[in-house]
């Protein structure tokens, strides 16, 4: 099967709701996602869980897993972290009792046979081709945009903050990461899949898979036991960049309501005291951190064209393309920056400067300029300037 323009379109299109779901914060539709879940194991042919538990988080979702699992963890009591306290206390709230097991985990059979299911009969209806042309239309911008740029920094960092905390009892809570449904973020597989179910009418490319939509449309993070089932909010707060990146400089960028959040600029998870301080850097500050990458960051929010200024930098030349500066930064590579002024006025008649790093072996603007582009200065003849 080869996809027409107008088909398409229409996976597109699903593919912008299901991305809008997958960015989605506040309260979660419980009730909605509950029967979501309940459709879920019965489609998976076994029984409905006994009890659904709520948690404010992934974090805390996968404590909770880690102390409902079969056999249940002994390893991770109320010392330590408050939130670990708060956790133990939330699942007691919600009916249970310390040691008290859910079951085995049971993703294999809610999750992961239906999703092999469901390809196996789109490809028998689609064809290889088709198949590959759908999931790029309806798959591929909210692949790169969620599981790349959200889920997957969640996930790293989930693991990173659990180890800090958790010490010797970080495996036990670890694992459950990796063992996660993921509810909103699976929105990036099942659009392919809605699409596919809309192309090919009857086949019944969805019927294994609307108990695991339904909890994806309205909640985060979720985990499946025999006996139990673990749900968690979605973010209360999601804050990214122009091209899709977690970031935020005055605190997290994903925040969820009990608390948790993940600190990031442009993409790159930060420590939360380094959010507090990025509004109130200076020179010193920044000469002083020994962190490359962390430097990096707080370059960005300090601004280049002020740290250059402030500190000094030396102004190396001057050409048509603009003016090269650079300054030493210890520790690292050298600072390099061209200056270049945008040809086109803004509306009010003034012209925008732009900082532009290069290479610290760059000697011209124009080289830099080159550079940018991917050319040499030599190579580097715009017709036309923008």
């Amino acid at each position: 099967m080869r996809l027409t323009h107008a088909q398409e379109a229409m996976a597109a299109a699903i593919e912008d709701q299901w991305l809008a779901a997958a960015v989605q914060t506040g309260p979660a539709g419980r009730a909605q996602a509950e029967a979501g879940v309940r459709a879920a194991y019965r489609l998976a042919g076994l029984p409905e869980p006994e009890r659904i538990y709520w948690l404010g988080s992934p974090r805390a979702g996968a404590l909770a897993a880690s102390l409902l699992r079969s056999p249940a963890s002994a390893a991770v009591d109320v010392a330590g972290p408050a939130w670990v306290a708060e956790v133990h206390a939330e699942l007691r709230r919600q009916g249970w009792a310390p040691g008290q097991s859910g079951g085995a985990a049971v993703r294999r059979q809610v999750r992961t046979e239906p999703w092999a299911a469901a390809r196996k009969a789109a490809l028998a209806a689609l064809g290889a081709d088709g198949w590959a042309q759908l999931s790029a239309a309806a798959g591929r911008r909210s692949w790169g945009l969620v599981m790349d740029l959200i889920a997957g920094r969640l996930r790293l960092r989930l693991g990173e903050d659990i180890t800090a905390d958790l010490g010797d009892a970080a495996p036990a809570v670890r694992m459950p990461v990796l063992d996660a449904i993921y509810g909103q973020h699976d929105g990036t597989w099942l659009a392919t899949f809605e699409a596919a179910d809309r192309l090919c009418p009857g086949a019944g490319l969805m019927t294994g898979l609307t108990g695991l939509a339904d909890v994806a449309r309205h909640s985060g993070w979720w985990w499946a036991f025999e006996r139990v089932a673990v749900l968690t909010e979605r973010p209360g707060l999601l804050e990214r960049d122009n091209v899709g990146r977690l970031h935020r400089g005055e605190g997290a960028a994903m925040e969820f309501p009990d608390g948790y959040g993940l600190w990031a600029w442009r993409g790159m998870p930060i420590p939360p005291d380094l959010a507090a301080e990025l509004p109130h850097l200076t020179l010193e500050r920044i000469r002083s951190e020994e962190n490359a990458e962390i430097r990096r960051v707080m370059l960005e929010h300090f601004g280049y064209e002020r740290y250059l200024r402030e500190a000094g930098a030396r102004q190396l030349g001057t050409d048509e393309t603009g003016t090269l500066w650079w300054l030493d930064l210890p520790g690292d590579e050298p600072l390099v920056m061209v200056e270049v002024v945008n040809s086109t006025p803004e509306p009010d008649g003034t012209s925008r400067v732009y900082w532009l790093r290069v290479p610290p072996g760059t000697r011209t603007a124009r080289e830099g300029v080159a550079w940018t582009f991917g050319l040499t200065a030599d190579e580097y003849h715009p017709l036309v300037q923008t």
